[in-house]
């Protein structure tokens, strides 16, 4: 796809996914506030797979010490910067023992670098079950790439769905903001569209280039209306 082109011409490394509950829209859940981190450049999604004999096909799982180590830092980094007081890592060590297990010691290595910082270990299982029953048990996840991408999903499903919820996928020289939901064409012309993700990508990204007031603005009067 496109936006996989983009994160990896530009090594958007980290993709960032806020999913809060939004006073005004009633869902099941009305005190969520968790943010999900995931590895965006690997795991399986590297783009390596084949067909070994007819009927068989092979996909590689691709994790690396310096991937791992770089997501894992911007989670405690972004937890100790937005005053998020636990990163919980998700994974399947028990099952991949060497990729997640790799994965795992890289994050457990950085939480020694964030004191500050409450660290904890979940199955990816474990989270799913526990993320339906009490959400709020959760802060900050970081986890590798397919990982991130269900459960990102599956939380912004708790607070009301993708044209809720912001993304932005961050690298280490530039940035990329959008609303996940894609474009939609079949509810074009229809007035349904929502247009809650894009502002607040939009809000995202003036936040990333300090410009905190615009951002507050914009994020106060899309919460107003919804309200």
């Amino acid at each position: 796809s496109l936006n996989l082109a983009l994160r990896k011409e530009f090594n958007l490394y980290a993709n960032v996914r806020p999913c809060r509950s939004l006073e005004g829209y009633k869902t099941l859940y009305d005190d969520v506030d968790v943010v999900t981190i995931r590895e965006n450049t690997e795991g399986e999604y590297s783009g390596i797979e084949h067909e070994i004999v007819d009927g068989v096909v092979q996909s590689i799982k691709l994790i690396t010490e310096e991937a791992s180590k770089r997501v894992a830092e911007y989670a405690f980094q972004y937890a100790k910067n937005n005053n998020r007081k636990k990163v919980t890592v998700v994974h399947k060590a028990n099952i991949m023992r060497m990729s997640d297990g790799l994965f795992l010691r890289c994050v457990r290595d950085m939480a020694q670098k964030f004191p500050e910082i409450q660290f904890e270990e979940k199955y990816l299982d474990t989270v799913c079950l526990n993320m339906v029953q009490n959400p709020n048990k959760y802060d900050v996840l970081v986890m590798p790439n397919l990982y991130g991408d269900i459960l990102s999903d599956m939380c912004a499903g708790l607070v009301g769905g993708l044209g809720l919820t912001p993304s932005g996928n961050m690298g280490l020289n530039g940035a990329l903001f959008e609303s996940v939901h894609g474009t939609a064409p079949d509810i074009a012309g229809k007035d349904l569209a929502n247009p809650t993700a894009l502002l607040l990508s939009a809000v995202m990204m003036l936040r990333h280039m300090k410009l905190n007031t615009h951002a507050d603005k914009i994020e106060r009067a899309a919460f107003e209306t919804i309200k």
